[in-house]
Formats: structure tokens, C-alpha cells, sequence
């Protein structure tokens, strides 16, 4: 279904045939799961490149991709805060209000963009010491989490266009920008992780950078695809275009708090939880070297599984906030239980193929016997869990949709901290790192179990942060373009 029909179709008053929200929910959710998937296929290729130079480079990326992931979930929610505003407008056809909450993301995400890379440059440093690294991988990290931290700027602007796409019913476009990015990372990678060498007699030219190189051809990577998206989005995007409108820096205190109040719980919850997954690395980190490199591997390879679970999601919240935006209480309902239900399917199903296949999904990454054996150990616990993971994930992103952040994001932060992490600290002594996943997966089918619970109560449709209906009527004055 083309962009421009979703809202359309939304907006009607008669009632969706079930087969049809289907297939709606279809059309929408495959091209976001392999977005996501071609995103982790990015993290594989970084992994097995960088884990064929051995354990230690391997590890030191490890030891800081908890406070990456912490960088960039704090991106990643700013621009949801925006994102759901601009869902809830295209489902309402306001086009003019949802190009102005566009221009004020695209303002403010660069901004904490800039600020996160300030910050992440003065503590790249002492950051691997402070985690509890060895020194033998400590300066690796340095350097890998240093040229990470400065491309957090043109990383957030890719992360915004993403989530304004897609929640203005566009999935095509991202999914095959990520694609692009997949193939540009291996051609970056392959140029500056290695020395230069001769491959079936052709001379190929490297800049043998190693760990650094890794982290410049992500870098690069995401640049180019960022730029392509926000070209995209202000030249050819229905709903978000630029053309013939003059940008603006003013700022409007309404939309800001809107966004605030949305991405403000996201936010702290992916502080506490990365403080909590760098909480898990330190604990994985008396386990030795082959612990921290199997721990980071078996992360990268669990993910294949689960990011198909955040293509549904995306879906979800693009739905849901159109359906709400468009006063569709009915269909917001529906398409939280198909999506849910396609989304604890698809996970299911790839549960069992990594149970099956995590020794292959392991050799992958590395030669070191030890690392394989670790990591195949953990996925296969994992894999266990993949259904009720699917759940908390799918029903995050209906809740998201909703504009309703504050309760799912404290039932994560209970579930990781009462449950995991504690679990973590008392069978990580006697087991090893199987006691580490052993804990992940409790808490995961915890996890999963409240928030189907939640979902079912409702109250996340009945306490939407949806925008009112004044505002959303409000057309701007035309002679002062973008300023509510």
C-alpha cells in the first residue's frame, strides 16, 4: 500500500475487515524487519572481521558496545519523541504541522548530537578502565568508542529520517537504505580494518587499522545513508518535503514539551538499562577475555533473532499512532493484537533456527574454539525466550504509538534490575557465563508476561499522549512558514 493511501484508509469511518489489517500490517512490517535485519547483518560483519584478527580486538569492542548502544538509544529517543507526533498528524492529514515537527526534530536531534560527541571523545579515554577491561584491550576500545562518538551527530540524523519515514507510513525507503548501508559498511570495512594484501592474485589496498578501522567504516557507513535520507525526506516525502517552504530555526514550546514528554521516559529508561547492560559487562569481565569476546558475539548473533520482533514494532507504532492520530480507538486495539501475535510468531520460529544453529552462527565470528563453545552455549539458553521477548518488544512499540512511554519503560527497568541483574550476580560465580544467560532468559518470559499483562488492561490507549484536535486543526500563518 503506497504512503500516501495508509492515512487515507485509516481515516475512514467504516469498519477493517481483519484480512485486510493483515495484510496492512504485512506490507508494512516486512520491509522494517529487514531493515533491522540488514542492521544486524552490519554488526555481524564488523564481528567476524574484527574477531578474525583474534579474541583481544574482539573483546574491546565488546567492552564498550553497551555505552555505544547507550549513546545512541538516547538518539534514538529523542527522535521517537518527535516521530509519534508525526504519526499521530499524517493519521490525522495534518501534512503542514507534521513538516514543522520534522524541521524542529531535525533541529534538536543534531543538537544532542553534537553534545553526545563532545561528551563521548573526553571519556573515551578512561571509559575501558572505568568498565573494568584488561589492559591489553583497553586502548583498542579507546580508540574504537572515540570515532564512534564523533559520527553520533550524523548517526542521530540517519535515526531520525528512519523513524520519520516510517511513521509517516514509508517503510520501502529505509529498508533499503539500511541495505545500502550493509553492503557500504563491508566495502569500508574491508578497505580499513585489514593491511593491504593480495586476494586471488589482485593486489587489494587496506589500511590495516584493525579495531579503528571497524569503527570508521560504521562511521562512514551510516554518514552516507543519514545523508540520503534527510535528501529524501526534504525533496520527495509527501508528507515531510521542504519544497518550496522557507526553513526556519524557531522553536515551538509545545511541540518540544510533546516530544519531551514522550522521549523523556525512553531516554531514562535506555540510561538505566545500558547502565545496566555495562552492570552485566562487569560482571561478565572476572570471567576472563574468551567470556568477553563470546558474550559480545553471542549478543550480535541473538540479535538476528530479535530485530525481526522491532520490525513488527516499527509497524506497530506506525499503526497504532496513525489509527490514534486519526481517532480510530478500534483499529489501534487491532492492530496492537495482530502485531503482537505476528510478532511473537516470526520470533518463535527464529528461536528454533538458533537453537539449531548456534554453534554455525558462533563459527562465524571467530577461530577460538573456547569463544565458539561459550557462545553456542548462551544462544542456545536465549533462544528459549525468543517468544515472550517478542512480546515486550511488540507491545513497546503499540504503547510507543500511543505516545504512552512512561509505564512500558518503567516495567523494563524493574524487570532488568530486580530480575537479571540479580539473577546475573548470583549465578555468574558458579556457572560462568551460562549463568549470566540463564538470568537474561528468566527475565525476558518475566518481562514478556507484564506487558502482555498491560496490553490487556488497556490503559495504554485510555491515557494516549495524543496531540488535541485544536491543535491539530491549526493551520500555520503562511507568511511565517513553519512556527506554530
Amino acid at each position: 500500500m503506497p504512503q500516501s493511501d495508509l492515512s487515507a484508509v485509516l481515516r475512514q469511518s467504516g469498519p477493517l475487515t481483519f484480512g485486510r489489517q493483515v495484510r496492512m500490517v504485512a506490507l508494512l512490517s516486512w520491509p522494517a524487519i529487514m531493515a533491522q535485519l540488514s542492521s544486524i547483518l552490519m554488526e555481524y560483519i564488523d564481528a567476524s572481521m574484527v574477531g578474525s584478527l583474534g579474541a583481544a580486538p574482539a573483546a574491546s569492542i565488546g567492552l564498550v558496545a553497551t555505552t555505544t548502544w547507550l549513546f545512541w538509544g538516547l538518539g534514538s529517543a529523542l527522535s521517537t519523541g518527535f516521530s509519534v507526533q508525526v504519526a499521530h498528524l499524517v493519521g490525522a492529514g495534518n501534512s503542514e504541522q507534521a513538516r514543522n515537527v520534522f524541521r524542529q526534530a531535525l533541529i534538536s536531534v543534531t543538537a544532542l548530537g553534537l553534545l553526545l560527541a563532545a561528551t563521548g571523545v573526553a571519556i573515551s579515554g578512561p571509559l575501558p578502565q572505568w568498565i573494568g577491561g584488561n589492559p591489553d584491550i583497553n586502548d583498542g576500545a579507546s580508540g574504537y568508542f572515540c570515532v564512534v562518538a564523533l559520527a553520533m551527530p550524523f548517526c542521530f540524523t540517519a535515526f531520525m529520517s528512519s523513524a520519520m519515514l516510517r511513521c509517516s507510513g514509508n517503510m520501502i525507503v529505509p529498508g533499503v537504505m539500511n541495505v545500502l548501508m550493509c553492503v557500504l559498511d563491508v566495502v569500508f570495512n574491508f578497505l580499513l580494518i585489514f593491511d593491504s594484501r593480495e586476494v586471488a592474485g589482485i593486489m587489494i589496498p587496506g589500511a590495516g587499522l584493525g579495531v579503528t578501522g571497524a569503527a570508521i567504516g560504521t562511521a562512514l557507513a551510516q554518514t552516507v545513508v543519514g545523508a540520503f535520507l534527510l535528501w529524501y525526506i526534504m525533496r520527495k516525502s509527501p508528507y515531510l518535503n521542504f519544497r518550496g517552504v522557507k526553513f526556519t530555526f524557531s522553536l515551538s514550546g509545545a511541540t518540544l514539551r510533546r516530544a519531551f514528554g514522550i522521549s523523556a521516559p525512553i531516554g531514562a529508561e535506555r540510561i538505566v538499562m545500558c547502565g545496566a547492560q555495562i552492570l552485566s559487562t562487569v560482571i561478565v569481565a572476572p570471567l576472563g577475555t574468551a567470556s568477553i569476546a563470546a558474550n559480545a558475539f553471542a549478543i550480535t548473533a541473538e540479535s538476528l533473532c530479535y530485530m525481526p520482533g522491532y520490525g513488527v514494532s516499527d509497524a506497530a507504532t506506525t499503526l497504532v499512532g496513525q489509527s490514534l492520530g486519526a481517532r480510530r480507538k478500534d483499529l489501534a486495539r487491532s492492530f496492537g493484537k495482530i502485531t503482537i501475535g505476528m510478532g511473537m510468531l516470526v520470533m518463535t520460529l527464529m528461536g528454533v533456527i538458533m537453537w539449531i544453529a548456534a554453534p554455525l552462527m558462533m563459527s562465524l565470528f571467530t577461530p577460538d574454539e573456547t569463544v565458539r563453545q561459550l557462545g553456542a552455549e548462551a544462544l542456545r539458553i536465549e533462544a528459549w525466550a525468543e517468544p515472550m521477548f517478542a512480546a515486550s518488544i511488540v507491545t513497546y512499540g503499540v504503547m510507543v504509538g500511543a505516545g504512552y512511554t512512561v509505564v512500558p519503560a518503567c516495567l523494563n527497568l524493574a524487570s532488568i534490575w530486580a530480575v537479571r541483574l540479580s539473577l546475573a550476580a548470583i549465578l555468574a560465580p558458579a556457572m560462568g557465563l551460562k549463568g549470566v544467560w540463564l538470568a537474561m532468559c528468566i527475565e525476558l518470559c518475566v518481562r514478556g508476561t507484564v506487558f502482555l499483562i498491560t496490553f490487556a488492561k488497556a490503559n495504554w490507549m485510555r491515557k494516549a499522549n495524543l496531540m488535541p484536535e485544536t491543535e491539530i486543526e491549526e493551520v500555520d500563518n503562511p507568511r511565517r512558514p513553519f512556527v506554530d
